[in-house]
């Protein structure tokens, strides 16, 4: 069954700005190889962690909006942990509820543009 999706993931910050382009290149097409179609993408840029995480303070932050099925969640995951350049990665499953904050955020969100 196909279900939503939103994962956020935090690069490590001593990455270039293309390294980091080519890693969010090569989770995106993770989630195209296992047929998932990615609804949104935002770029949240270099921002200071909450606590450092292996000794860093700040990290590059990205999120994915996607549709797919349980499997391909897996799949991404499994990439997250297999990259040493992932910090911390999170999914979680959007209920109703969650699709509609997310839209309005995107639409504030597309505001400040």
């Amino acid at each position: 069954m196909v279900k939503q999706y939103e994962t956020v993931f935090i690069l490590t910050p001593v990455l270039s700005d293309e390294q980091a382009k080519e890693a969010v290149t090569k989770f995106r097409d993770v989630l195209k190889v296992s047929s998932a179609k990615i609804t949104h993408e935002e770029n949240w840029g270099l921002r200071k962690l909450a606590y450092s995480i292996q000794k860093k303070n700040t990290g590059f932050y990205t999120l994915f909006e996607f549709e797919a099925e349980g499997d391909a969640v897996a799949g991404l995951e499994i990439a997250f942990k297999r990259d040493e350049r992932v910090l911390r990665f999170m999914t979680v499953s959007l209920d109703k509820h969650a699709q509609a904050w997310a839209a309005k955020r995107r639409g504030k969100h597309a505001d400040k543009k």
